[in-house]
């Protein structure tokens, strides 16, 4: 999911949100960078909710406690969440497709290989039951560049992410053939979602910040995809 303001990728996150309609999960696991507060490792939030105008979203502190206790690179900075956009622009959209539902919000201090790895392992080792958990990564794509040269490297980004190739697109983030704010929350969901049993991905829509506001100068990119087991419903293949 992209977690620009919603007049510029709402539309984008939303072809993802509606394919949560009638389906039910009990908790949501949110991965996302840090985009104020420098950190070493992965800080996961223990307070006990989030409120937006659509009511309280709790938190489910007893998994969330199970991650922070399960490595010693995670720990709880409460500084870190306090004014982290990445995840809660999310809530509202969940707020209207699901219901009855806690999150674990989880914030990525570095993004590194050593990182992302250490975390999607503690990810797939506390989920008892992968089938009522929704894991969702959060990351913009690339930043300011003009138009034609962001879908440039935006679609090297999403040729990865179709292929289901998280290698691949640590390589090439680290190469900078693409650009993600939140790369390292893409890469550890496709890692923990295919030792969960996903084997595919969709690609389910693309745009930049230019083809709201028509500047083509400087533009911010912005992806929805869905990652699933080829035996669920879901959509056809972009």
């Amino acid at each position: 999911m992209p977690h620009a303001g919603y007049i510029y990728s709402g539309p984008v996150a939303a072809h993802a949100y509606r394919l949560l309609q009638k389906r039910q999960f009990r908790r949501v696991i949110l991965v996302g960078p840090s985009h104020r507060v420098g950190f070493a490792g992965v800080s996961v939030n223990l307070q006990s909710g989030y409120e937006t105008p659509l009511g309280i979203v709790p938190v489910d502190q007893k998994l969330a406690r199970k991650i922070l206790n399960a490595s010693p690179h995670t720990k709880w900075l409460r500084k870190v969440h306090a004014s982290e956009h990445s995840l809660e622009i999310q809530l509202p959209f969940l707020q209207t497709v699901l219901q009855n539902f806690e999150i674990i919000p989880i914030i990525m201090g570095q993004q590194d290989p050593d990182t992302c790895s250490n975390l999607w392992k503690t990810i797939v080792q506390v989920l008892a039951n992968a089938e009522d958990t929704l894991l969702i990564a959060s990351s913009d794509l690339s930043h300011f560049h003009s138009y034609n040269q962001a879908r440039a490297l935006d679609q090297t980004f999403i040729d990865h992410v179709r292929a289901f190739d998280p290698q691949g697109l640590a390589r090439d983030l680290r190469l900078r053939k693409c650009e993600a704010c939140g790369g390292g929350p893409v890469i550890t969901i496709l890692f923990a979602a295919r030792n969960l049993g996903a084997n595919r991905t969709v690609i389910l829509n693309y745009a930049n910040s230019g083809d709201v506001t028509g500047n083509h100068r400087s533009v911010v990119g912005y992806l929805s995809a869905a990652v699933i087991r080829s035996s669920d419903t879901g959509p056809r293949p972009k």
